[in-house]
């Protein structure tokens, strides 16, 4: 059976849930299929947030914390600033900084398509659709730098047309295509904003084109078409520089796109723009652990702490804990052998009512319904990763960590933990027979689907 996934990146669940009477292609998919809201990874921020879709895996579980990152082993990223960034050119960068144990779907389903994937590990040259080739990249990035918003719904066209010829031509047994205009848009204009209306109408067409091509050729009935977003989108009021603002406060900040520094005290990396990763003493060459750093970092750490911008902080200690603290308290998150457990020691700074101990669907259901979803699996995922900042910060809501720098002065920001930027939509072409609960659960799905045995190691779990 022919799996297509499309990204509508940046979408928002109610943007599938209202009235949809000017999108009648998601109209009839909602009307004969199924609509579903499920978690994205932390951080929610595209690059990381596609790896769930293409290896069914939480981001810092296979070596990509952020969009941006710092290295202190200096085993990937060279000299002189030894951080990564996969805005601009180091984007190509990602496929050689993943986990080469965890496979791609595109190393796992040969004949696929792929349109605008940040991951292309396995991807045949063929394969590439509208992708990031020489040319197409030179567009994409002038149309970043440009601060053109509306250009990326005409690349997203491009991209639709790109679809469709492989697919007439071709069939691809499995299709992944990124449509990047509703994301772009949310950032320029906010995230109510026409331009968005107008970029969802591509995806709407998109997916009509699909199905009339499936059903012309005969295999509609085979098909799942699944329409997904990989993170939220909040409106924005207030830009804190966090790296101006760490380098006012004494300290020697390195952050891109000045990376390098020297002596650096403090490395910045910002993604999305509400997460960033602050690691201290950044020319250790491996993670010391909070209780190591606590006695010449705690009075940092409460100064962030007490800014407006900060909602809450994640300070790791080793791969199985970490401590959150925000202004409602603080508690230890845990994580041994597939158990999640979250222990309040002052306060309830997720706000649960209560401490929480299971495996990651106990403790998935013990926080969908608050205001960080699935907070205590990403926490403990994220915080755990070798190549995570010391210090984990997600913004606050109205907030984010990057005034400076950004060719779209951001109305509109996604990175961090709370609702708006974890819940995302899914839309199926056929109800599904369990409730899908997160964006990894596309991968052994599509597996499923398409009859391959899925890895040994994922971290969701089939719907079909």
């Amino acid at each position: 059976m022919p799996v297509v996934i499309l990204i509508a990146d940046g979408a928002r669940p109610e943007s599938f849930a209202g009235d949809l009477a000017q999108l009648p292609a998601l109209q009839r998919m909602r009307a004969e299929g199924a609509l579903a809201t499920v978690t994205t990874v932390f951080p929610s921020v595209t690059g990381p947030a596609y790896l769930p879709f293409l290896m069914g895996r939480f981001p810092g579980a296979v070596g990509i914390p952020g969009l941006r990152w710092y290295d202190r082993s200096r085993e990937c990223c060279g000299w002189p600033d030894h951080a990564r960034s996969y805005v601009g050119y180091e984007m190509g960068r990602i496929n050689g900084d993943l986990d080469p144990a965890a496979p791609t779907m595109f190393e796992l389903v040969p004949r696929s398509a792929a349109a605008f994937s940040v991951i292309t590990r396995g991807l045949p040259r063929a394969g590439s659709l509208a992708a990031l080739t020489a040319r197409s990249a030179v567009r994409a990035a002038l149309t970043h730098f440009r601060g053109r918003a509306e250009r990326w719904i005409d690349i997203d066209r491009e991209v639709a047309d790109a679809v469709i010829t492989r697919v007439r031509g071709d069939r691809p047994d499995f299709v992944f295509a990124a449509l990047t205009g509703i994301d772009k848009a949310s950032h320029a204009h906010g995230p109510d904003a026409p331009m968005v209306g107008e970029a969802l109408a591509v995806v709407d067409d998109l997916a009509g084109r699909l199905r009339e091509e499936a059903e012309r050729g005969g295999w509609w009935a085979e098909t799942h078409l699944w329409i997904a977003s990989d993170h939220g989108h909040s409106a924005v009021h207030s830009h804190d520089d966090l790296a101006r603002e760490i380098a006012r406060m004494g300290f020697r900040t390195v952050a891109h796109p000045w990376s390098a520094g020297i002596a650096p005290e403090v490395a910045v990396m910002v993604s999305g723009n509400a997460m960033a990763h602050l690691y201290l003493e950044p020319r250790r060459r491996a993670r010391p652990g909070w209780r190591e750093l606590a006695p010449h970092w705690t009075p940092l750490v409460e100064q962030l702490l007490a800014r407006p911008s900060v909602d809450l902080m994640i300070l790791a200690d080793g791969a199985e804990r970490s401590e959150v603290r925000s202004t409602r308290g603080a508690a230890i998150v845990e994580h041994h052998g597939g158990r999640y457990a979250y222990r309040r020691t002052s306060g309830d700074p997720l706000g649960l009512g209560r401490d929480v101990e299971g495996d990651a669907d106990e403790a998935y259901d013990a926080t969908i319904g608050s205001a960080y979803p699935d907070a205590i699996v990403q926490i403990a995922v994220l915080a755990g990763a070798s190549r995570s900042g010391d210090v984990i910060l997600s913004a606050a809501p109205g907030h984010d960590f990057r005034a400076r720098y950004e060719p779209i002065p951001h109305r509109s920001a996604h990175g961090a933990l709370h609702r708006d930027h974890m819940l995302v939509p899914l839309l199926t072409n056929r109800a599904p027979r369990l409730a899908p609960r997160r964006t990894t659960d596309l991968f052994p799905s599509a597996l499923a689907a398409l009859g391959v045995a899925a890895p040994t190691i994922v971290d969701g779990r089939s719907f079909l």
